[in-house]
């Protein structure tokens, strides 16, 4: 449980044998602090996630009754009821909409900067990558390739050998965004 108060895990596939609604899943956040038993600040802590997920209004629903982009958000809104310094997510944008995506995505940043948070994401879209991340550490067949500012490694003769195909960088609206089709 002391690790669990350091860092919060966000796995890819995220699924739940009972039906919960979304109030008892960020309630799961609290557990490395409250052992099941919710305190004062516990309650806070997970008002303040379903708050800053804009979740108030499916607070009672069921998780099967949201959509994905909606359950997504009560899932990160966990590992912000957790209240930990570091959140790692693996693919948090999978099986969401291009705007959900976005908000999600947004939702991240802000994270960052209003909550101090550190967050690792595994991604696969180097446009998503190029355009919130700080830094990014780039694998390839389980290697580390490359791990630096996103400015430093959203170059074209860098993505192309890690990823061994034509890649082309185009600056758009003050983002590098790589062309690939």
């Amino acid at each position: 449980t002391e690790l669990a108060k350091t860092i919060a895990t966000l796995k890819q596939e995220n699924t739940t044998n009972v039906r919960l609604t979304v109030y008892e899943l960020i309630s799961f956040g609290r557990f490395p602090h409250s052992s099941g038993k919710l305190t004062k600040e516990d309650k806070e802590k997970i008002e303040e996630a379903i708050e800053y997920m804009n979740l108030n209004e499916f607070r009672d629903k069921y998780l099967d009754e949201l959509s994905g982009g909606q359950r997504q958000r009560a899932y990160i809104a966990m590992t912000i009821a957790q209240n930990t310094k570091y959140i790692l997510l693996d693919e948090p944008l999978n099986n969401l909409d291009m705007k959900s995506a976005v908000q999600m995505m947004k939702i991240l940043r802000k994270l960052v900067r209003d909550l101090k948070k550190t967050i690792v994401i595994v991604m696969h879209d180097i446009n998503f990558t190029s355009v919130y991340s700080d830094y990014i550490l780039a694998m390839k067949n389980g290697k580390l390739k490359h791990m630096d500012k996103t400015k430093n490694i959203v170059i074209q003769d860098k993505l192309e050998k890690l990823y061994e195909m034509p890649i082309e960088v185009k600056e758009i609206n003050n983002k590098n965004i790589c062309i690939y089709f």
